[in-house]
């Protein structure tokens, strides 16, 4: 009886074990969500923030200006349930105002328009690659949370369920090519 009850007190120790370490890696996956989201709301903000500046600066032509200008604010200023939609407003606002690359060369040429240039090209290359990050992220964690052992357990707590960060990030061709 002893050598049997030996048994089922290690294996219930093991399970506990498996269960802890689970636990922990989703809790770990969490945070990386968490650290990645961050960094996509820094490039963003860095995208919408130099966007505004150069909208600012009298560089390009009014029209542009203020098309440029009022998806960068409204990119800054959206509620998190916008959000995604606004970002992808400002990255279509992007391409339509720099879509040839007489544009970009305009800007560059204009006094302060090299540093403006390379500034929001790097900006917008940025802003794929977090998001990419982000994702990547939540779909680890959605993959593990779909798991009968993390359902069955509870294991996520009442962590809620990561979402993928979904926008239009394609960048202007002729701002990049230009810039590179």
């Amino acid at each position: 009886m002893t050598p049997t009850l030996i048994w089922i007190v290690v294996g219930l120790v093991a399970v506990g074990l498996y269960l802890s370490w689970t636990a922990g890696r989703l809790d770990r996956l969490h945070a990386r969500i968490d650290a990645a989201r961050a960094a996509l709301d820094a490039q963003l903000l860095r995208r919408a923030s130099v966007a505004q500046e150069l909208a600012t600066s009298g560089v390009l032509d009014p029209a542009a200006s203020i098309v440029l200008y009022e998806a960068a604010h409204a990119a800054r200023q959206a509620v998190e349930e916008q959000r995604e939609v606004a970002e992808s407003e400002l990255t279509q606002a992007l391409r339509a105002v720099f879509a040839d690359a007489q544009q970009v060369d305009a800007v560059r040429e204009a006094p302060g328009g090299e540093e403006a240039a390379l500034e929001l090209a790097e900006a917008v290359r940025r802003v794929p690659m977090a998001r990419r990050f982000h994702n990547d992220a939540v779909r680890a964690a959605r993959a593990l949370r779909l798991h009968r052992k993390v359902r069955w357990f509870r294991l996520a707590g009442h962590a809620p369920f990561p979402m993928a960060f979904e926008m239009d990030d394609e960048p202007p061709a002729a701002l990049i090519e230009r810039a590179a």
